[in-house]
């Protein structure tokens, strides 16, 4: 199936988003709704589990785009403002490419036309909110884009047109040889683990297998630490100097990077790495098995990125350990989370319970009360949502 979507000038796109703003400043605010710590396990299958995070999500954040028909995007808060919905300081393309690669592991797990179609609507919103087409200036966020649209055409048969190999073109674009990398954004300096290790999955799964593999030595060889042979957050060229924080994602994606070259070359040097990368990661970071924090904002997704690509390491190469992790995780965010009108509201920190308003039990709290603040970040709720789906992918296997 081939959903094109025409191109959208930047006048007309702007002008529609000052029309919605100001329909959407006449509305009602959204109402109260009841939070409350749920002590009961709630369904016991992955698949229930990992739908009630899809509806959460789904129904909390995802509206139309500027009354655009066919067209959503997600919400960053919820409830959500009119700057949440609206304003161009407020757009982040990395999360809607999260968002949908969530709506593409969905689909993948029960097929419904609702489902391809949120698809499609997600995909268009993004190109269309984006103004300047698929592309951008972060090699970070088209990559991320890259892995969700490859995977809807892969698994779902969802096809966008000349997406893919505009985004493709634009990475390879980006190239810079004499690093042997791609940089975090164009003219920029920081040669980052979140664009290399997204980047090179997204070449390895467009078949630019040789790139892939100069971007997983470059990971390997500029930017894993000695000691504990995780990967350090990024490095500025020329110079070499490292940024020398360790966070999950980073983890996660060079994880994913060794595990895709290892499915397609059968080199066990990569199969090595991955193993000891997801080593590293258990013995590093996870708290009693289970993923650490992240936080909220952009560090909400790192938990379920992690997640997301431990998955791939035991589906692709039977690590149990990358499998015990997930399964580990996945239960904790269960049982920790809060429920809002019987929906899961998922924490920032799964190894522990999400903590509710003593004064009235009403979300969202007041302004001057931050107890659930971290909780209402779409980050967050994507981090849940995709650890759930892991879950269920491995428990379908027999993980």
């Amino acid at each position: 199936m081939d959903r094109r979507n025409a191109r959208i000038g930047r006048r007309g796109a702007l002008i529609a988003a000052g029309v919605a703003v100001a329909l959407t400043a006449l509305a009602e605010p959204t109402q109260a709704a009841m939070i409350t710590r749920t002590p009961s396990t709630g369904p016991e299958q992955a698949g229930a589990r990992a739908d009630l995070a899809e509806r959460a999500v789904v129904e909390r954040y995802v509206h139309t785009l500027w009354e655009w028909p066919r067209m959503q995007l997600g919400a960053l808060t919820w409830p959500a403002s009119i700057v949440d919905h609206f304003l161009p300081a407020r757009w982040c393309y990395w999360w809607q490419a999260h968002l949908l690669d969530c709506a593409v592991d969905a689909a993948a797990r029960a097929r419904t036309p609702e489902r391809i179609d949120r698809i499609a609507a997600l995909a268009h919103g993004i190109r269309a909110r984006n103004i300047t087409g698929w592309t951008n200036s972060y090699y970070d966020d088209m990559s991320w884009l890259i892995l969700a649209l490859e995977r809807a055409d892969r698994l779902l048969d969802v096809r966008f047109g000349a997406a893919l190999g505009d985004l493709r073109t634009a990475l390879i674009d980006g190239w810079n040889p004499a690093v042997g990398a791609v940089p975090w954004k164009s003219g920029n300096d920081y040669y980052s683990t979140s664009a290399v290790g997204p980047a090179g999955i997204a070449m390895a799964r467009l078949g630019e297998l040789p790139r892939a593999g100069q971007l997983a030595e470059f990971l390997n060889t500029r930017l894993r630490e000695p000691g504990s042979g995780l990967i350090f957050d990024g490095l500025h060229e020329p110079g070499g100097t490292v940024d020398r924080v360790l966070l999950t994602y980073c983890q996660g994606v060079a994880i994913g990077l060794e595990v895709e070259l290892a499915r397609r070359t059968g080199e066990s040097a990569h199969r090595r790495r991955a193993a000891e990368l997801v080593a590293a990661t258990a013995a590093r970071m996870t708290e009693n098995g289970v993923i650490t924090a992240g936080g909220g904002n952009d560090s909400g997704l790192f938990m379920g990125i992690l997640a997301r690509y431990l998955a791939e390491a035991a589906l692709s190469l039977g690590d149990t350990t990358a499998a015990h992790i997930v399964h580990a995780s996945a239960r904790a965010a269960w049982e920790h989370r809060a429920e809002v009108d019987g929906l899961p509201l998922f924490g920032a920190d799964w190894t522990r319970a999400v903590t509710v308003p003593e004064y009235s039990g009403t979300f969202p709290p007041p302004a001057d009360d931050s107890s659930a603040g971290l909780s209402r970040d779409l980050s967050v709720q994507l981090s849940g949502w995709m650890v759930l789906e892991a879950d269920h992918r491995l428990t379908t296997a027999g993980y």
